[in-house]
């Protein structure tokens, strides 16, 4: 018996895969699910707009953050550290 392996084909479109640059996140959760917020802040603007927002489950959030972080290590193990100084653990991710 041959066993059949799952596969997802993902499709995306032009305007989507054109990607958006973003230097801010505003992170908000209720019971049942989680709201990331991601912005662009221009320097010196006085105002900055969502260019996307994701709404999922706390699970797939968690899945999520486990992916990111896979990720990080495996770009740091690539490409050394990624430097954080202390003065930007400040605005930039907001929860």
């Amino acid at each position: 018996m041959e066993e059949k392996k799952n596969e997802l084909m993902i499709e995306i479109d032009d305007q989507t895969a054109q990607g958006v640059y973003v230097n801010l996140a505003m992170i908000v959760h209720s019971e049942s699910e989680v709201i990331f917020d991601f912005i662009f802040v221009q320097p010196q603007a006085p105002k900055a707009r969502v260019r996307s927002r994701v709404v999922t489950s706390p699970q797939h959030a968690k899945r999520f953050l486990r992916a990111l972080q896979d990720n990080i290590r495996k770009y740091e193990e690539k490409f050394g550290e990624v430097k954080i100084s202390s003065d930007e653990i400040r605005p930039g991710f907001f929860h």
